[in-house]
């Protein structure tokens, strides 16, 4: 089990896994079995809540605490 990290949800922290791997919002959708438009939701809140401006930006995050 992942820690909870800056407030993220499991879902989230699903999510910002994915996306640091360099995955589409199309292909975590599929990864997740969620709608492109959920996928898309969650990568905005995480990039939100993580006060980020970039996908890149996420992924170093992950990177730098153990998520991806």
């Amino acid at each position: 089990k992942t820690p909870a990290v800056s407030g993220l949800t499991r879902r989230e922290q699903e999510v910002l896994s994915l996306l640091a791997t360099g995955r589409s919002d199309r292909e975590i959708s599929e990864a997740l079995s969620i709608s492109r438009r959920t996928a898309e939701w969650h990568v905005t809140n995480v990039l939100a809540k993580l006060d980020l401006d970039s996908r890149a930006a996420a992924a170093a995050f992950a990177v730098r605490h153990g998520i991806a």
